[in-house]
């Protein structure tokens, strides 16, 4: 199935994407895309309801991020060797984790906004790990069990504020707007390798980054099962699992988003985002 989430900021409603690519919405059945219906019991009752029998969503409604009442997104940084190397940082023994603001995410097209005193904002395509069920010290061979699905996050990320303003990363990764998600949340048994699906970015229509999922150091059931050693993963819990080589940072010379300009970024059977580059307004 293709989750989805629609209607205005704050008031989404849920659906899903039928087979002929039309919105339906779920509203008479479910009351949001949460954690509480990413379990694969829940899952499983919404794959028996007939998405002709569901009302049809208009094609030009906004849609939001595609799993809400995220409890955290816990992201892996340098998980590209070819990123690392471009950053010139070395190749992580163990994956290196950070978290974004939850308040953060926003949904697949809507503006992204440079925050104030701004000097360098990036971007950054990534495979997005939904929880479906709560798991703590899983074995890497059980962990993909417990997820319920995948998305395409683009971690937007300032610079500066990452590097340069006290040494935490979450800083440059927090800033509103700067965790898109979506536009689906594909179950997990639409995705049956997540490390073989191609991922891209344009920026104004240039291609910046270009790569695949097998590129990954630490594979997506690696990723649960490591990090639920130091936390327990809930259901509806996010993990962005790290971008390849094409960063703004990476360049010679480099290059940051500007006000105007609009990203477009997708992953192999998970869809694509579109978001127009603002200004903070004020």
């Amino acid at each position: 199935m293709k989750l989805i989430r629609h209607g205005p900021p704050g008031a989404e409603k849920p659906g899903l994407v039928d087979i002929d690519g039309q919105l339906r919405d779920l509203s008479g059945h479910v009351r949001d895309v949460t954690g509480s219906v990413l379990d694969d019991r829940s899952l499983d009752r919404l794959r028996d309801v007939d998405p002709q029998s569901l009302p049809l969503v208009a094609r030009d409604s906004r849609l939001g991020p595609c799993v809400g009442e995220v409890g955290k997104v816990v992201c892996v940084g340098l998980n590209y060797s070819d990123h690392a190397a471009e950053t010139g940082a070395p190749t992580p023994k163990e994956p290196i984790l950070f978290f974004k603001a939850t308040s953060a995410i926003s949904g697949p097209n809507d503006s992204v906004m440079i925050p104030r005193d701004s000097l360098r904002t990036d971007w950054e395509v990534e495979l997005g790990i939904v929880i479906g069920s709560e798991v703590r010290y899983v074995e890497e061979a059980d962990a993909l069990s417990h997820v319920a699905g995948y998305c395409v996050v683009n971690d937007v990320s300032e610079r500066d504020f990452q590097t340069k303003r006290g040494g935490q990363w979450v800083k440059g990764k927090s800033a509103d707007t700067f965790c898109p998600l979506g536009p689906w949340l594909v179950t997990r048994d639409e995705v049956p390798d997540p490390q073989g699906l191609d991922m891209w970015l344009d920026v104004n229509g240039e291609r910046r980054q270009d790569s695949s999922t097998s590129n990954m150091i630490f594979s997506a059931a690696f990723l649960v099962s490591y990090i639920s050693r130091f936390m327990s993963l809930q259901a509806g819990d996010v993990i962005a699992t790290g971008t390849p080589a094409g960063v703004g940072m990476g360049r010679n010379p480099q290059v940051w988003l500007a006000a105007g300009q609009t990203m477009r970024l997708g992953i192999q059977g998970l869809g694509e985002q579109r978001q127009l580059v603002v200004a903070w307004p004020g």
